[in-house]
């Protein structure tokens, strides 16, 4: 039977990096609920075993029933059935399947019916399902909104909402407006407190809302009157049964057609506060959106596999001038660069969600106890790092998938310009994985800080410390001197004092660093495994050359030429 995790064994190898058995050690807590639930591991080797099944069961799903359905799913898409989103066929069949599996809210505690896992293991599972059908993936990755709720909620409202993702239920992230997209200050749906009832009500439109029928969503809404700014937002979770939010359409999109993009018009809809008031955007969505990104990377990754499994099937069976096509250079270079920027992307994506399971960890168990010093420590260190690596997987992950779906439908020729062929679609729906959850360009503002704060640099200098194999010495030597390359080039940015060029040498410096990070990460990976060596050394060949342009550019440039650039 076909598997989708079983049959990338690059899951398999990112599953078991040696940083998984502190990860498991804090997201068990010492392994405390062996003795409260008979599905709780005892020890590491049987955490691991426990994810290496799950996600067993996962790939068998993907394959054999969500990969299926993906073409009928984006042939028929979800209707509007009385004010209420219907899902197509296949959807419903899917998210069936998962709810029987108990994957939904997998990464919950147990107390709330959740399998505890770390984020690894549900990142390579979102992997796994956007590989099958990206569209549905946004249905079942939205179970991060149960995290939002699980670390900002009362125990109230835990213990309400959590048990429900086990047992099928939907969620969505209400935050986008008519007139507040990217600009989430501007949010105007208003939240008044009705002091008769004891409940808040929740009052206007959302626009663009994925999967906006869900059962449970978070609200982003203005709580305060007189006020124009995000402190005057809060955030609110509003159950489904109280049947006071009608969709007013589903939009017509160029991809992902099976997930339900909704506008939404609340009637004094009931909603329970999240946390305190006026941290609705400052705080709460800030965590909410971190991990829609990371989920989007994940996305992204799984598009990427789905399009390049494509490619190179359809390459070796396609046959021009008496052998098949994946013989000549021009294809064979297409689809070797682009496992290679696959298996680079991947690296970085688990990377990140390394120092995410390590910072959340620490932080759940700062609840229960003082962290020592060297507790603390590493909690912060986790937490620069997941900052400036997510906006970083976001903007890497998502724009190399779409430059790989390129090319996979281009492997095809005109064939992969037909319906016929999976790569169509594949092709559509990476396209919205560089614009939602946050444009590239926005990603590049959030991730520059990690240049001009020297957090990638310092990172770099850290890769750079690790034993390599003799034979390998020669690419850590290139990567010491991209990154010296890379601090001069910044360095004489930042020197200028000049914020606007700062701005606009920006993403060509977050694109430098992502590059010397990913061939540090696979020189990485090619010390557990000789296998990736070649990846290494391919992928930081090209990288070098990308950099020197770069650097080349940013270099020879007079900041007076920035008016040459602006428009008129």
């Amino acid at each position: 039977m076909a598997n989708f995790y079983k049959d990338n064994k690059d899951l398999r190898f990112h599953l078991t990096h040696p940083v998984m058995e502190k990860i498991v050690r804090l997201k068990e807590m010492d392994y405390r609920d062996k003795d409260l639930y008979d599905y709780a591991p005892h020890d590491y080797e049987d955490a691991m075993d426990n994810y290496d099944r799950v996600l067993d069961i996962v790939g068998s799903i993907c394959a054999e029933v969500i990969a299926p359905n993906a073409e009928d799913v984006d042939h028929e898409g979800p209707s509007i059935v009385d004010g209420r989103v219907r899902y197509a066929r296949g959807t419903q069949q899917n998210h069936e399947a998962l709810t029987r599996a108990g994957v939904i809210g997998m990464n919950f505690p147990r107390k709330y019916d959740g399998l505890n896992f770390p984020m690894v293991p549900y990142v390579m599972a979102a992997e796994l399902v956007s590989r099958a059908d990206a569209g549905f993936a946004n249905i079942w990755g939205l179970q991060d909104c149960g995290e939002t709720i699980l670390e900002f909620a009362t125990e109230e409202i835990k213990d309400d909402f959590l048990p429900r993702f086990n047992k099928g239920a939907t969620a969505a992230m209400d935050l986008t407006e008519p007139d507040a997209g990217s600009d989430l200050q501007a949010v105007q749906l208003k939240a008044h407190y009705d002091e008769g009832a004891g409940v808040w009500l929740l009052n206007g439109v959302k626009r663009f809302i994925t999967n906006g029928d869900a059962e449970i969503s978070l609200v982003l809404a203005r709580s305060e009157e007189g006020t124009t700014d995000g402190r005057g937002l809060s955030l609110f979770v509003y159950d489904k049964a109280a049947g006071t939010v009608t969709v007013r359409r589903i939009e017509n999109k160029m991809g992902i057609k099976g997930s339900p993009t909704c506008e939404l018009v609340f009637r004094n809809a009931p909603a329970k506060l999240i946390g305190e008031r006026r941290m609705g955007l400052i705080k709460y969505v800030m965590s909410l959106m971190n991990g829609a990104r990371l989920g989007v990377g994940a996305q992204s990754v799984g598009i990427a596999q789905a399009a390049y499994e494509e490619a190179r099937k359809y390459a070796s069976e396609r046959k021009q001038f008496g052998k098949t096509i994946d013989q000549f250079p021009a294809i064979y270079e297409m689809l070797t660069v682009m496992r290679v920027r696959l298996e680079a992307m991947r690296s970085l994506l688990y990377e990140t969600a390394r120092f995410v399971d390590i910072y959340k960890s620490w932080s759940f168990i700062g609840e229960e106890r003082k962290l020592e010093k060297e507790e603390r420590e590493e909690l912060k260190a986790n937490t620069r790092l997941a900052d400036i690596y997510t906006p970083l997987v976001k903007l890497i992950s998502s724009e190399w998938c779409n430059r790989i779906a390129y090319d996979a439908l281009q492997v095809h020729g005109g064939a992969g310009f037909i319906k016929d062929f999976p790569v169509e679609r594949l092709y559509r729906d990476a396209r919205i994985t560089s614009i939602y959850e946050g444009t590239s360009q926005l990603q590049v503002v959030a991730a520059v800080r990690g240049v001009t704060t020297g957090g990638y640099l310092a990172q770099m200098r850290e890769y750079e410390k690790a034993e390599v194999r003799p034979e390998m010495e020669h690419i850590r030597k290139t990567l010491t001197g991209m990154t010296d390359d890379f601090e001069k080039t910044v360095a004489a940015v930042v020197s200028a004092g000049n914020n606007e060029l700062t701005d606009f040498h920006a993403r060509r410096m977050v694109e430098m660093a992502g590059n010397i990070i990913m061939g540090y990460l696979l020189l990485s990976d090619a010390q557990r495994d000789a296998e990736y060596a070649g990846s290494a050394e391919l992928f930081v060949s090209l990288a070098t050359a990308e950099n020197s342009m770069r650097a080349e550019y940013i270099r020879g440039f007079d900041e007076k030429e920035l008016g040459r650039f602006k428009v008129n």
